[in-house]
């Protein structure tokens, strides 16, 4: 089904959205904001900021990891983000937005513009041990922005496979790389086990271990250094793309003692930590801000700010007033904090309620810097600049939010349950218009209030906002529109709304490719590769030393890292893989 046919799905649901709407009411998507949908301040058109036509924008694509749809100043939290805070407030806040809930899923939705049906990975996140990487046939945002002049760098957070050379960041478009390979690590030794004795060492330079780099300052503050050295470095009138994909707020739970000290009320130790490393995150993208003022690429820029997913309570997160948490297709784990600050922005200081999906960066930024997209990409992303800038409504009116043929843990799932369209012991989550359809085991479905991060107990509300999955369901329907926080179901109430949204996961499911999840390789041992993760696929047909003798470059260059390995890092304790 093409896009101009999806319109006839949209009408079906229509009639039983407004019916809902009235039954239920409205309630509000931002209760206790600054600012509302009749604040918006439009522009003239003398108003907009000079800028000449055909002029490419510079592009900065900031990626938070984990950070919880409640963990933003303007959303209500009691952690200080001015800095975000204000970005979003002078731009445009999205507060319809979604990603996916967990970290490989939304980086490859990102850079391919696709659904995870349609590359392969559908099924939980490339981990460390596994060849396997985003299918290299799938082109790049990085690489299509290369085509029309832009400069191209990323700077953090990988997390899309390394297995072999060829799925290198500097491999599928980004002419540097500075960062990690592999989901998290230490914040500061840039350590991370896999498994028991399986670790190794994880910050590179582009294809290489970047050992000299490495000089013991925090994640976050040295990734802004790496920003403010390119930015230093490149022409403010020659295009430029930044990939900024912080390893902050992902676990471990680290933070500098001077940001810990701002936070001493806090309680709950996970809590404070995640706190005093959101503010030094807060503290970043005010510094990347500054120098793209101080380097004269401020006023021909757009800024785009991400998480990756929804947070996660037991490490600190919060997505209150949201269902569930990082992993979940409930809300709290697939809608997320996200704005657009641009002085190119023709309306400016509003919230933009228009569905839109991490997807759509993809056509939109192409468009954007005067690239084309070819009718042969099959993208699942649009092109929503204009609802973004104009307050345009947006043309998405559904997202995929999975289908993982993989997971099928709902017991009492089955083909009966879903009318005999789908077996509703997949798990998978689509949306239309006002309607959320979720099948199979959605995950924990826990709304986690802000007190409950308190030490004290908090029996009464805690116990009240606390669900099971054991009562035997295996189907959930919602008006989200109506109902953002998934507390009524209408499953039994609009049968044939379900049958509806069945028939289009079942469409979805005809155009899904196969699920890419090998198993482990021993190979990725980082002991076999100088205690570094890296690739470690070997093409077969290419000639060994017949010697077998490693020459007197590699040895000195073995000799130096286990030096380095020793100052920095007496032992990896082992732990187990997380998401």
């Amino acid at each position: 089904m093409g896009k101009e046919d999806r319109g006839n799905m949209v009408g079906l649901l229509s009639a039983f959205s407004a019916l809902s709407l009235m039954a239920y009411g409205y309630l509000s998507w931002d209760s206790g904001s600054s600012l509302g949908k009749d604040e918006r301040r439009e522009r003239t058109e003398e108003e907009f900021p000079d800028r000449d036509i055909g002029q490419q924008p510079h592009i900065i694509f900031i990626l938070a990891d984990d950070q919880g749809y409640r963990d933003v100043g303007y959303h209500g939290s009691e952690i200080r983000t001015p800095t975000l805070d204000k970005l979003a407030n002078e731009g445009v806040r999205l507060e319809n937005y979604y990603v996916q809930p967990i970290c490989s899923p939304s980086r490859s939705q990102f850079i391919t513009g696709k659904y995870q049906i349609h590359t392969g990975l559908q099924h939980s996140i490339i981990r460390p041990s596994q060849p396997n990487c985003l299918p290299l046939d799938n082109i790049t945002l990085p690489q299509k922005l290369k085509r029309v002049g832009y400069s191209t760098h990323m700077v953090g957070k990988w997390h899309l496979g390394f297995y072999r050379k060829e799925c290198m960041p500097t491999q599928r478009g980004f002419d540097s790389f500075f960062g990690s390979l592999l989901g998290s690590g230490d914040y500061y030794s840039h350590y991370k086990c896999d498994s028991p004795g399986i670790c190794g060492y994880d910050l590179y330079e582009n294809n290489n271990a970047a050992w000299d780099q490495d000089n013991g300052i925090y994640s976050t503050e040295m990734y802004t250094q790496r920003v403010q050295h390119i930015l230093s470095n490149h022409n403010p009138n020659k295009p430029i793309f930044l990939y900024i994909a912080y390893q902050a707020v992902h676990s471990p739970l680290q933070a500098p003692g001077r940001y810990l000290e701002n936070y001493r009320s806090i309680i709950n130790d996970n809590r404070r930590r995640y706190a005093a490393m959101l503010s030094c995150l807060d503290g970043a993208v005010n510094n990347i801000t500054n120098a793209l003022k101080k380097y004269g690429f401020y006023n021909n820029s757009v800024i785009i700010y991400s998480s990756d997913n929804g947070g996660q309570p037991m490490a600190g997160g919060n997505n209150w007033p949201l269902r569930g948490s990082k992993g979940t297709y409930w809300e709290g784990g697939i809608r997320t904090v996200g704005f657009v600050h641009s002085p190119i922005l023709k309306m400016k200081g509003y919230i933009c309620k228009e569905l839109v999906h991490i997807t759509d960066w993809f056509p939109t930024l192409v468009t954007l810097a005067d690239g084309e997209i070819d009718e042969d990409m099959d993208l699942d992303g649009y092109d929503i600049w204009e609802t973004i800038s104009e307050g345009k409504p947006s043309p998405r009116h559904e997202i995929l939010h999975n289908i993982d043929p993989m997971y099928i843990k709902a017991k009492n799932g089955s083909w009966e349950a879903g009318f005999g369209i789908w077996n509703t012991a997949i798990q998978s989550a689509i949306r239309i218009k006002h309607w959320k359809l979720l099948t199979g085991n959605p995950g924990y479905g826990d709304w986690i209030p802000p007190q409950s991060f308190s030490n004290v107990v908090v029996s009464n509300r805690l116990h009240n906002e606390r669900v099971t999955l054991s009562n035997g369901k295996s189907v959930w329907l919602f008006n989200i529109t109506a109902d953002p926080y998934e507390r009524i179901d209408l499953s039994g109430r609009y049968p044939d709304v379900v049958k509806q949204l069945l028939r289009r996961l079942a469409q979805f499911n005809k155009t899904a490719v196969p699920v890419r999840y090998p198993p482990r390789d021993p190979r990725s041992n980082p002991k076999l590769n100088g205690g570094v993760w890296g690739p470690w696929y070997k093409d077969k047909t290419k000639k060994r030393n017949p010697s077998g003798k490693k020459t007197k470059k590699k040895k000195m260059q073995n000799h130096k890292e286990q030096s380095h390995r020793k100052q920095q890092h007496s032992g990896c304790p082992p732990v187990s893989a997380n998401i």
